[in-house]
């Protein structure tokens, strides 16, 4: 049996300012279009359909096209709420999706209520478990420790319970969202830990043949039967130079899997690059021009901050959506750091004015500056004086 393994769509989410809805369109449009051409047998959504728990009008008009793309395959499609879902939302009309062939988990008591598939080699059973967030549903199973792996542990007992009523030879899939021991994040996926532990072991999983996980934006393989599908667009610039795939999942008569990663194109990717280095160099070098329409992250340089660096950056490039400085040399710090009292004390204004710039712009002011420095520093003077006369 064939299975496309997808997660972390995050319907809605913005990058930097820059609205995302096109290009997740493209790339849902995508996925099915590789689910046909692959000929899969179910599609497997892992979670984080959307990127917020109320998503704007746009995003749920994009899901509302996705489902119907989903129904036209004619194949049946698994989905479970992320933890950048509201579950009750996200479920709001599951059973009528499920005549279409689209089979919602979002309540924790559905986990163990399999979608039941055959082939040649005998039944599959699917399981879904939603984002399970341990001080809200802890009670509901009857975990007294509010814990992933506790409630984790708890959902995967009763869906082994489950697996136990099935013929003999009936091979298990798990959908799941969740952070598992031995995973590598990324910049872009919400923190989920609870009292500081945000991850649960691989033996959760004992006794399942294919473990389909969404949450990590990177993709990758936790061992041969727990696999993370990555999310397919770049979410934040810490995923430049990731490679953004699908999993293609054949399980064979036994219930071993073997995963293929399916590339997205390099079209449908956003724009996104770094550039590091001085101001002046990154304006003038000619290296760069094929990123004039690229969406940057740009680190400085220059021993002092630049002058309405921002503004000159998107004169040449246009789509710059973040900046930091980072001077290549920074002052060496007296070990003794005095009090911002002491530092002040029997100091003029000016004199403090002219260090404040130093201290943030790491040179210090010019001439023209100073002089204007004065000036305000005069005029501050004259209107205390004269509230002291009134």
């Amino acid at each position: 049996m064939r299975f496309l393994h997808t997660s972390d769509w995050h319907l809605g989410r913005r990058f930097h300012g820059e609205d995302l809805i096109d290009h997740q369109r493209k790339m849902l449009a995508h996925i099915c279009a590789t689910a046909r051409t692959q000929q899969v047998d179910a599609l497997l959504i892992a979670g984080d359909i959307y990127d917020r728990a109320i998503p704007s009008l746009d995003a749920a008009r994009l899901f509302n096209w996705a489902l119907h793309e989903l129904a036209d395959l004619n194949i049946p499609t698994i989905m479970i709420s992320g933890n950048h879902d509201s579950a009750h939302r996200l479920g709001i009309g599951s059973g009528l999706y499920a005549k279409a062939g689209v089979h919602l988990r979002t309540d924790p008591a559905d986990a163990p209520r399999p979608v039941l598939l055959d082939d040649p080699h005998g039944p599959v059973a699917i399981y879904g478990v939603p984002y399970l967030h341990p001080t809200m549903v802890h009670e509901q199973m009857q975990v007294e420790t509010p814990s992933h792996q506790a409630v984790l542990t708890a959902a995967l007992d009763a869906i082994r319970a489950d697996l136990a009523t099935r013929p003999e030879g009936t091979r298990a899939v798990v959908l799941a969202h969740a952070f598992i021991t031995g995973a590598d994040t990324s910049g872009s996926e919400r923190d989920i830990s609870v009292g500081g532990v945000a991850h649960a072991g691989t033996a959760v999983f004992d006794g399942i043949h294919y473990t389909a996980l969404g949450h990590l934006h990177r993709p990758q393989a936790v061992n041969d039967r727990i696999h993370y599908s990555g999310s397919p667009l770049a979410y934040s610039f810490s995923e430049v130079g990731h490679t953004k795939s699908l999993a293609l999942v054949d399980m064979a008569a036994d219930g071993t899997p073997t995963v293929t990663r399916q590339d997205i194109p390099a079209d449908l990717h956003l724009p996104l690059a770094r550039l590091t280095g001085r101001l002046e160099d990154l304006l003038a070098d000619p290296a760069h021009a094929p990123l004039a329409d690229a969406w940057l992250h740009v680190t400085l340089t220059d021993p002092a901050r630049p002058y309405e660096a921002m503004n000159r950056l998107r004169q040449r490039f246009a789509h710059t959506l973040d900046m930091k400085h980072e001077p290549a040399t920074i002052p060496a710090q007296a070990t003794d750091t005095p009090t911002y009292r002491d530092r002040v004390r029997g100091r003029g204004d000016l004199d403090i004015t002219r260090d404040f710039i130093t201290a943030v712009r790491g040179t210090a002011p010019t001439g023209d500056e100073q002089v204007l420095l004065q000036e305000a520093v005069d005029h501050m003077h004259l209107l205390a004086q004269q509230k002291e006369s009134v």
